[in-house]
């Protein structure tokens, strides 16, 4: 939408027109200064003329000296320009072929107010129009000759330009005659002639055969290399026909505007039919592109200019013959084209003007060359003077311009409009976001309660079957007078040990096994010490156990306690050696913790038997709870305990 209020069809439509004005008045500036930069002696404007109509059968070439005594005494004073009024039925109604009569118009000018210049001189006329051979004479000697040659034949376009002499010592002429050959009952129209040096008309000549050729071209083929470029568009996104629109408008443009192009191999009837019917085929693209902006299928109209294009490209067909006379029927025919043009743009315009700003444009702008096509018509059937521009050779630019605007929205909006879905993506994605770290926070909230709950719950029990039961069994003892201080004594010891493992298996020890054996050492070195017992320490490096946590730790260090602590109440061992190695499970891999004493041995599987192996059992249910295993190698020369931890631990 903030796209659209910047937006106006009126502003646009007017910055094109201005810069149409701005283009056209500085060539006129430019025209004008080319010959007011020359003296008034260095060129002769011709506004005066004496003029005859001849008639001739056939159409004969134009002889090669013609002297104006020779001709009929019947001559006329004429203004320049000259545009002869034209009776379009009675031209559409005369008849053709190499044996009908054909008119001779001529154009005598005197030079008697030229001066002699030092320079070469040159004839300059802005428009000769007529549809048969131009032929200038001076002082009766044939010195320019202009066949009918099919599509180059464009002399309404083409300004006259003859060089008279190259001879700059020989006198200037003093007479030119001028020879124009066209079909019976159709009219000449023609400009003011200039004459002067060539350098004081140069620049005149080469602005108008700029303005009224090259430059129109030059758009032409412009606008068709974009349309091309919608088409290759169009190929990759087949769903959008408003690129196949805009390649059609682009080649029916460049099609229509062939007589500006020279060198362009076709015959000339085929010729005349292409350049006719592309106009028809502008209309019908244009018809289409606008129903596709308002979305009304104006199907009653779709058949009419369909029905229309269709039957004129039939009756023209220069291999049917049923208007052979095509030229001459051809300024009827585009009124019929102008018409289709004005309704293109009126119907169109109603249905888009509320509903499509780019129709809007569309609508303008056919309604803009349309006139421009209306002021080209009234120009070719000199209704107004010879010596004006066809506007129509810039409707290219006009459509051109406008369809490109609308393209280019077309494709701004896209833009706009993925950078809005990008957006409104990006905020709900950081919406999503913000509520997924707030699920988080509130998961890692309630993980961390249960954690505590789990570890308060992990550690009650601990101290209820540990140091609970082992304080209970004491005070019963000590209630009932039937045990030792000594014993009392072992049993606090055994209840601080146990309390300071628990507070060990809080520690980090980042998966380190060896770490963790480590801390278990630091408490129990001390009481071997004092008991006379040797701790060989023969560990060695070991893989990471990632799933290490504090509740294995206490798993692990109270099996090793254990075992520790059955080698001080029963073997009366003198030395114990503690090992680690990687080992090798069975189908997964591990690392083996082996506690080794020499002392006295006992039965292993008569104490798993008996009430007083349950130490024993305990070791086991704590090693299955970390998915390992432990055994004993028992004899009367020691035991050797071990335990076999996995390296990954499946949970279950």
């Amino acid at each position: 939408m903030m796209q659209n209020n910047r937006y106006s069809p009126a502003k646009i439509l007017l910055a094109i027109l201005l810069t149409l004005l701005i283009l056209l008045t500085g060539a006129v500036i430019w025209h004008v200064a080319a010959d007011t930069a020359q003296s008034s002696a260095s060129s002769l404007h011709l506004t005066e003329a004496q003029w005859q109509l001849a008639s001739e059968p056939g159409m004969p070439p134009p002889p090669s000296i013609v002297n104006s005594n020779s001709l009929p005494a019947n001559w006329q004073t004429v203004a320049l320009p000259l545009a002869l009024p034209v009776a379009l039925l009675r031209q559409a109604k005369s008849g053709t072929g190499s044996n009908a009569a054909s008119s001779i118009t001529w154009l005598k000018l005197s030079l008697t107010g030229l001066h002699e210049q030092a320079a070469p001189l040159a004839l300059y006329a802005s428009r000769i129009k007529t549809d048969g051979s131009i032929a200038v004479y001076a002082d009766g000697h044939l010195i320019h000759s202009a066949q009918q040659q099919g599509p180059l034949w464009n002399s309404t376009r083409t300004p006259l330009w003859i060089i008279l002499g190259k001879n700059s010592e020989a006198p200037p002429p003093k007479e030119i005659l001028i020879r124009l050959e066209h079909s019976a009952k159709t009219q000449i129209a023609m400009s003011s002639v200039w004459i002067g040096t060539v350098e004081s008309l140069r620049g005149r000549y080469n602005v108008r055969q700029w303005l009224q050729q090259e430059l129109p071209a030059m758009l032409s083929a412009a606008f068709l290399a974009v349309g091309i470029f919608a088409l290759f568009v169009w190929l990759r996104r087949r769903h959008d026909i408003a690129y196949l629109l805009f390649f059609s408008l682009a080649v029916t443009s460049f099609l229509r505007g062939l007589h500006f192009y020279v060198s362009f191999p076709i015959a000339n009837n085929w010729f005349a039919w292409l350049t006719v019917n592309s106009l028809f085929w502008l209309v019908i693209t244009v018809h289409f592109y606008l129903r596709l902006l308002h979305g009304n299928p104006l199907i009653w109209l779709s058949r009419i200019l369909t029905s229309l294009t269709a039957l004129i490209a039939v009756l023209t067909l220069p291999v049917l013959t049923v208007l052979p006379n095509t030229p001459k029927v051809t300024p009827l025919i585009y009124v019929i084209a102008a018409m289709m043009g004005a309704a293109v743009a009126l119907i169109g315009g109603l249905n888009v003007w509320r509903r499509s700003r780019d129709g809007q444009l569309v609508a303008i702008g056919v309604g803009i060359c349309t006139l421009f096509g209306v002021t080209d018509w009234l120009l070719q059937n000199n209704f107004i003077s010879p010596e004006a521009l066809y506007l129509g050779s810039y409707a290219n630019a006009v459509a051109c311009t406008i369809f490109g605007i609308v393209m280019y929205r077309r494709y701004l909006n896209a833009i706009v409009q993925v950078e809005l879905l990008n957006a409104s993506l990006a905020q709900r994605l950081q919406v999503r976001e913000a509520e997924l770290e707030l699920s988080y926070q509130r998961l890692r909230e309630i993980e961390l309660q249960q954690q505590i709950s789990d570890e308060r719950q992990r550690l009650m029990q601990d101290m209820h079957d540990g140091l609970g039961s082992s304080l209970i069994s004491a005070i019963r003892s000590v209630d009932r007078h039937d045990i030792s201080n000594s014993k009392v004594s072992q049993i606090l010891k055994d209840c601080l040990d146990d309390l300071k493992l628990t507070i060990d298996s809080l520690e980090p020890v980042a998966a380190d096994l060896l770490l963790l054996l480590a801390t278990l050492r630091f408490r129990l070195e001390p009481r071997l010490e004092g008991t006379g017992i040797v701790l060989l320490w023969e560990v060695q490096e070991l893989p990471t156990l990632p799933w290490l946590d504090p509740s294995s730790a206490l798993h692990i260090l109270r099996i090793v306690q254990e075992s520790i602590a059955n080698i001080l109440r029963h073997s009366h061992a003198s030395e114990v050696r503690l090992a680690t190695a990687v080992a090798d499970g069975g189908a997964v891999d591990g690392v083996e913790v082996t506690v080794t004493d020499n002392g006295r041995g006992f039965d292993v599987a008569k104490a798993l038997n008996t009430v007083a192996g349950r130490g024993l059992h305990n070791q086991q249910r704590r090693a299955r709870a970390l998915n390992g295993t432990v055994s004993w190698d028992s004899n009367p020369a020691g035991t050797r305990f071990t335990l076999w931890l996995p390296l990954q631990r499946i949970l279950t």
